[in-house]
């Protein structure tokens, strides 16, 4: 038996980043494990520039993750005029500046969001009993040291985020654990789980070099559609 945190990841909008492109920000349907290593990181307080800690986070997680509830696209289209003395808000308690010049014409952009999404995940650490550990992690989604966002600093959760930490033979089991919506329909497990039929095999380029600042490096993950949840009927 190993431990597993779970984690449910809901609100009115949601952005899991994909491979941004020029000024397109593009999303997946589930969340990356640099994601979820920065949404840790926030919890725990830490900062961009604990790209050691950070990186050795994302190294030992290993996770699943079902969508409960696919929501719906939305693009946001924005235009910002920013100026030198602009500041912007941030998760730290203080306001943030700018070092840059007054732009003489708008910056535009369009940025991809989910609406109402639910997603769960089951995840577990490599070397259980180094900090920060299942039980570290836990208590700091449930007291974080700054506000905690899903994706993007607009998507605030709408549930709490910590769903608790169970015992279970195998990651999968893990993510039984937490029963499916009505709605369900895919789910994202390692290479490594066992091999079904119908099972999408594909790389995906979800880890960030923490050092550099940029995404790099890919791997192989399955997706898995799932059937409709049916649940027992009781003779009245």
């Amino acid at each position: 038996m190993a431990s597993y945190l779970r984690l449910v990841l809901e609100g009115p909008l949601l952005a899991f980043g994909g491979e941004a492109v020029d000024s397109l920000g593009v999303i997946e349907a589930f969340p990356a494990a640099s994601m979820l290593t920065g949404l840790l990181a926030n919890a725990l307080g830490w900062q961009r520039h604990h790209r050691a800690a950070l990186a050795r986070l994302q190294q030992r997680l290993h996770y699943a993750a079902r969508i409960d509830r696919e929501g719906q696209p939305l693009t946001d289209f924005q235009t910002a005029q920013l100026g030198a003395n602009d500041q912007g808000w941030t998760t730290r308690g203080a306001p943030e500046g700018r070092a840059g010049a007054t732009y003489g014409s708008p910056h535009i952009r369009r940025r991809d969001h989910d609406a109402d999404k639910r997603v769960v995940v089951a995840l577990q650490l490599d070397d259980a009993d180094e900090a920060p550990t299942l039980a570290d992690l836990a208590a700091a989604l449930d007291e974080p040291a700054r506000p905690l966002f899903l994706g993007r600093k607009p998507c605030l959760p709408s549930a709490r985020i910590n769903a608790g930490i169970v015992e279970a033979e195998t990651l999968p089991a893990a993510m039984a654990s937490l029963p499916p919506l009505d709605t369900a329909t895919r789910l994202l497990l390692p290479i490594s789980e066992p091999h079904q039929d119908g099972d999408e095999v594909r790389p995906w380029s979800d880890h960030r070099n923490w050092h550099s600042g940029v995404h790099g490096g890919t791997r192989m993950i399955r997706i898995r559609q799932l059937p409709p949840v049916r649940h027992m009927r009781h003779a009245p």
